[in-house]
């Protein structure tokens, strides 16, 4: 199965390196169609975070290089499933930017951005299912669950031990005062 995850995050990145390669190296033709999701988000970030850039060409920028970082990320096999959910967060805005068809009057523009915003829907899913992915290894919460478990019965046989040994030892104190010549 490796080969095939190999091959899936491949062709599962490779949007997201062109378009983050693209948006980090000319941001013109994205900002118009960022504009109403950067505008909405620039008071947060300069609030949460003073020293980012807020104007919208340089968000387009860092946009972009998250999306291509994280989708070389995801190319290669490092940090697959921490760089799938970054580049699931980010098609998040650029789904609802670049796609607006509820606000197209003309129908074949709505009908085209409509198909564009469900690609990019079906996107997302296999992004998700790449941050879920374990690679066929068990996941955090099985590894933890079977850590609890296995503590739980460890700590069940010490005490079993342990009044096993009480019992041995009260027998056997008993036997000795029994013996004679004891004195």
């Amino acid at each position: 199965m490796r080969p095939v995850r190999t091959f899936a995050r491949a062709l599962l990145s490779s949007i997201f390196i062109v378009s983050g390669a693209r948006a980090v190296a000319d941001p013109g033709p994205y900002v118009e169609r960022a504009r109403p999701v950067t505008d909405r988000l620039a008071p947060t970030i300069r609030r949460a975070a003073p020293r980012l850039p807020a104007d919208t060409g340089s968000l387009v920028r860092l946009h972009g290089a998250t999306q291509l970082v994280g989708g070389l990320l995801l190319a290669t096999g490092h940090v697959t499933r921490p760089a799938a959910a970054v580049l699931a967060a980010s098609l998040v805005p650029t789904t609802v930017a670049g796609h607006p068809f509820w606000s197209a009057t003309d129908p074949a523009q709505r009908q085209l951005h409509q198909v564009h915003f469900l690609k990019n829907l079906g996107l997302l899913g296999g992004l998700l299912l790449a941050a879920a992915d374990t690679g066929g290894r068990p996941g955090l919460w099985w590894r933890t669950g079977h850590a609890v478990r296995n503590g739980r019965r460890s700590v069940r046989r010490a005490v079993r031990s342990a009044r096993r040994d009480a019992r041995i030892a009260v027998r056997s104190a008993a036997t000795a005062r029994r013996l004679p010549g004891r004195g």
